[in-house]
């Protein structure tokens, strides 16, 4: 299997700040793999609520993870920010499919990214629903392609 190349930055759309946590570390002194899955859904919910698209308490329609995906490429420790960037790869009806990067300080490129893909549902019956136009809108604006 080839390995991935590493994204730099300017490879995404919108970037934010997550601050690392000592119980982030392992045993082994770096971040924890299963960290950067919470760095990824972190990042992808709080734009969403930022932007006003995701109400996580009342919301009719919500995005359920069904895939995700993470290329390790170098490591990271607490303590660390950790610039999360993100980008829609690809919109569907029901659909997204989020990719995320990693970046610490100034390094580039990645030091881990990958993708979560969400459908999304009406909250009451569980059933793929239409993007709302506002949240289609908000996601067309960081999308790749």
């Amino acid at each position: 299997m080839e390995r991935q190349h590493a994204d730099v930055r300017a490879d995404y759309r919108h970037a934010q700040i997550i601050t690392t946590r000592w119980m982030d570390n392992d045993i082994y002194g770096h971040i924890n793999n299963v960290q950067y899955y919470s760095y990824f859904d972190t990042a992808i919910n709080r734009f969403l609520i930022e932007q006003g698209v995701l109400d996580i308490h009342a919301g009719e329609v919500i995005g359920l993870a069904v895939e995700s995906h993470c290329n390790f490429f170098s490591s990271a420790a607490f303590p660390s920010d950790i610039e999360a960037c993100i980008r829609v790869g690809h919109l569907g009806r029901s659909s997204v499919r989020y990719e995320i990067g990693l970046f610490v300080a100034e390094r580039e490129p990645a030091i881990a990214q990958g993708h979560f893909v969400h459908v999304y549902v009406e909250r009451a019956s569980n059933q793929p629903v239409e993007l709302p136009q506002q949240l289609r809108a908000v996601l067309t604006r960081i999308s790749h392609r």
